[in-house]
């Protein structure tokens, strides 16, 4: 049976480097940053970013600063969806940055860096309006979801 497009986009080492990316992007940020990969939605990619962020309950945590980085495979599209904690205080441009970063590996074909990059330029962008405090918890889990 052959290998679906999701499973087929990080190899299993590529996906653990995004999820010790999200680790130390966390270690600098109370923000929790989330990857989920799918192949395609019938939706919109934001409106389907926003279903997933519910899903996965990233709209559950204590200062609302969840960032979830989704990927639709097959519709070669991905969004970077922040709760509203972060909107409330961040420009319309905040995001803009790391979009950047992520698109232009995306471009050349470099999945894994890009996603690494993002985590760890949206950690840094979040550090300045969420900083690390010491009774910080891990609310959500670090491991790239999917469907």
């Amino acid at each position: 049976m052959p290998e679906s497009k999701v499973e087929a986009f990080l190899t299993p080492e590529e996906e653990n480097e995004v999820v010790e990316a999200i680790r130390k992007a966390e270690k600098n940020t109370s923000g929790e940053i989330r990857v989920h990969i799918e192949g395609s939605s019938k939706k919109d990619s934001y409106e389907r970013a926003q279903e997933v962020f519910h899903e996965l309950k990233m709209d559950e945590t204590k200062d609302a600063n969840g960032v979830l980085i989704y990927i639709a495979v097959q519709d070669r599209t991905f969004v970077i969806y922040g709760d509203r904690g972060i909107n409330e205080v961040v420009p319309n441009t905040f995001w803009n940055d790391t979009k950047d970063v992520i698109q232009l590996h995306f471009k050349h074909g470099e999945f894994k860096e890009g996603i690494v990059n993002g985590i760890l330029k949206a950690g840094e962008e979040l550090k300045a309006h969420f900083p690390y405090n010491n009774n910080d918890t891990n609310e959500l889990s670090n491991e790239v979801s999917k469907s």
